[in-house]
């Protein structure tokens, strides 16, 4: 696929279907979805009273939460890196 061309990748994510518009491959797009509903799935199951509005905002700051966590990890080692490097 070219820089810049788009696709259109169907995903179901908790039992809805969508279409996702974007650059990435569409595997990668749907290996995103599939992380997405199986997180979803996963606090679903632990608080089975959610709405899917709730569900889904709880699915987002865990995921941030996630992204936030590595992202640390990654300036944590590329400090180490650099001391080791100097």
């Amino acid at each position: 696929m070219s820089e810049g061309q788009k696709t259109r990748t169907m995903v179901d994510i908790y039992g809805q279907q969508y279409v996702i518009i974007g650059t990435e491959d569409s595997r990668h797009i749907k290996l995103i979805a599939s992380m997405v509903d199986e997180k979803m799935r996963e606090i679903s199951s632990k608080n089975p009273s959610l709405d899917m509005s709730k569900l889904a905002v709880l699915t987002a700051v865990n995921a941030v939460n996630d992204y936030m966590k590595m992202k640390e990890q990654l300036e944590r080692l590329e400090g180490e890196l650099k001391r080791v490097k100097d």
